[in-house]
């Protein structure tokens, strides 16, 4: 059985922030399976259903951000998961809007519902890493993250969830780098085909010459006017 972990802040304020993009997927991902109704359990919002023959399991932690460890354990604790079998879908500054990255384990970077899993879990989980950029300073990351998304992100955020949804056959079979590389193709722009080179003018033909019969006839009828000539 596999837990698919998305990250954000319940509450209508928070539902079109940055932070929420983990909440995002995991929305994407229940519609595109048909996954069972959300119910609250393990201080959260789960659903359920099969990908690729495998049970998966959907989990929203409805704890707030800093909380997030509390309902994961909750909810892994419940079904005996093991951290390499439980993969958070979350915000990442340090990649640019529309990019994504999968790895397993690591550090937290800063990422308070990172920190909470980890300190319930241990760091030895799968993430999806989905690319928010970063405003440029420090001081202005909290701003940032706790925004909603631009209009103009709408396009590429869109397909991203499309992509995350689809793919996700990959990522229960453990083809965590296929995954990574699926999306990527997905998610790149539509090459314009190249117009068909126009064919190089036709030579216009040459006029043709006399055949070899007219030629000996001319040289017959000249013979004989010279003959008369000398007579």
């Amino acid at each position: 059985m596999l837990l698919l972990v998305g990250l954000g802040n319940p509450g209508r304020d928070y539902a079109g922030n940055r932070h929420n993009i983990g909440f995002m997927a995991a929305d994407a991902i229940v519609r595109r399976h048909s996954f069972s109704p959300w119910r609250q359990k393990f201080s959260g919002e789960i659903a359920e259903g099969t990908v690729a023959g495998e049970k998966v399991a959907v989990l929203k932690p409805l704890t707030y951000m800093n909380e997030s460890g509390r309902s994961v354990a909750a909810a892994a604790q419940f079904w005996k998961i093991e951290p390499k079998d439980i993969v958070v879908f979350h915000d990442e500054l340090d990649l640019p809007p529309a990019k994504m990255r999968v790895k397993t384990g690591g550090g937290h970077a800063g990422h308070n519902g990172l920190r909470s899993i980890q300190a319930h879990l241990g760091p030895d989980f799968r993430r999806v890493r989905l690319g928010i950029g970063h405003p440029g300073a420090k001081e202005l990351v909290t701003n940032w993250v706790l925004g909603d998304f631009a209009k103009a992100d709408s396009d590429w955020l869109q397909q991203l969830l499309d992509a995350l949804a689809d793919h996700l056959p990959r990522l229960v079979a453990g083809e965590d780098a296929a995954y990574q590389s699926d999306i990527a193709l997905a998610l790149q722009p539509e090459k314009k085909a190249k117009a068909p080179k126009a064919p190089p003018p036709a030579e216009a033909p040459k006029p043709a010459g006399p055949s070899e019969a007219s030629k000996n006839a001319m040289a017959e009828t000249l013979r004989r006017l010279l003959a008369q000539k000398k007579r």
